[in-house]
């Protein structure tokens, strides 16, 4: 059935609107709108506040109490999604940190069935095991290995079997051939948990790497005679890049100096990388048998860390960071809900995902005017949004 959206303001992705419609019917956008020209006949639902473009998180590796790295099945894939949806995130990569061959295998099966049928779930990113131990973070290093011959045929094969395949991987753990086999299959690769020099970047980007994993973090830094990991990236111009804007991972002014410095088109955009605490009453979850614990910090995200004291993925919405990008970061408002939305998903190739266009899933947010979710539809179907109070500014 034929029916629209009538919001005060939207925002398609590119631009605002005023008093604007969105037209759906089937779950996808038929048209955007104005009012004056809506056809007669149609259901008309009319909301306060901003519409915007469902978030798209290309790091995700769990919530509201599940870690894919301890369920990689379709059903703990669409726990993480639907836990993820209160906050806005109507599209998704499941993220499996570095674990075994044979858990690696299991999350790429149970992508496949989790995406043959369209919904939240776009794909999955495999983060490891092709790390290096210089910059593990998190990760296992005995875990950690380089990318071998029968690795590229499995990740080909899945990358042709999904939407959308993300793949983050070491200089020091793979070699050019073996990205550009990737690429050609339909992969996108990203470098990240790397010590390498600048030069050892731009060779894998020239052979069509095109992302960074969080920037800044478990990487080799900028130096005035050693730009590393992090000036490779703000240099290559088709290299994007995603920040955790959560005030923890990266000091404010950093992210501040790095989007002044990127170089486009690539661009930098968001992402959580959270664990299963997001939307969870939980304290504590277990990381390859480590234990990993949320730290409070007042008026700002917790801090999860390992017992050392490491930063071990996210306690971030993307809510959460769509807030902390317009407040801290000196960005237009449209800059930042880009970062929330049409930039990963033109990082990711999701032609569909956001954007408030025709041909588009009908994947929407409502806005409050503090930027907080007050309604989300996933292709067209209501989502519960969860009550979210933005830390002071």
């Amino acid at each position: 059935m034929t029916r629209a959206i009538i919001a005060p303001r939207l925002f398609d992705g590119d631009r605002f609107h005023r008093d604007a419609a969105v037209v759906i019917d089937g779950g996808q956008v038929v048209a955007v709108q104005p009012l004056a020209e809506l056809p007669q006949g149609v259901a008309v639902e009319r909301v306060a506040g901003l519409l915007v473009p469902g978030f798209v998180d290309a790091q995700v590796n769990g919530g509201g109490g599940v870690l894919l790295n301890d369920a990689p099945t379709p059903e703990a894939m669409r726990a993480i999604a639907a836990a993820h949806a209160r906050f806005g995130t109507t599209s998704l990569l499941p993220t499996l940190i570095s674990d075994t061959p044979q858990i690696v295998t299991a999350a790429i099966g149970a992508a496949i069935a989790a995406t043959r049928c369209p919904g939240p779930i776009a794909g999955l990113h495999l983060e490891g095991p092709h790390l290096a131990p210089a910059r593990k973070g998190t990760h296992l290093a005995s875990l950690m290995r380089p990318m071998t011959e029968a690795d590229v045929a499995e990740l080909s094969a899945a990358a042709q079997a999904l939407p959308a395949l993300l793949l983050t991987v070491a200089a020091e753990q793979v070699t050019p051939a073996q990205v550009r086999a990737l690429v050609a299959a339909g992969a996108t690769v990203s470098l990240g948990h790397s010590d390498c020099t600048a030069e050892q970047a731009g060779e894998l980007f020239a052979a069509g790497a095109t992302g960074t994993t969080h920037l800044f973090n478990a990487m080799s830094g900028l130096s005035h005679r050693a730009p590393g990991l992090v000036g490779a990236t703000l240099e290559a111009p088709h290299v994007w890049a995603g920040i955790i804007a959560d005030g923890a991972h990266a000091d404010p002014a950093a992210l501040r100096i790095a989007l002044r410095a990127k170089r486009g088109p690539g661009r930098l955009f968001l992402v959580t990388d959270a664990m299963s605490l997001v939307g969870s009453d939980a304290e504590t979850l277990t990381l390859n048998g480590r234990s990993i614990r949320r730290h409070a910090r007042p008026g700002a995200v917790s801090r999860l860390t390992l017992e050392d004291g490491t930063l071990a993925g996210s306690d971030l919405d993307m809510a959460t960071a769509l807030r902390f990008a317009a407040r801290h970061l000196d960005l237009p408002l449209d800059e930042a809900l880009r970062m929330a939305t049409r930039h990963p998903a033109s990082f990711l190739r999701l032609p569909d995902r956001g954007r408030i266009a025709p041909g588009c899933r009908a994947d929407l947010v409502l806005l409050d005017d503090a930027l907080r979710v007050c309604r989300c539809w996933s292709g067209g179907v209501p989502v519960d949004a969860a009550p979210q109070l933005p830390p002071p500014a």
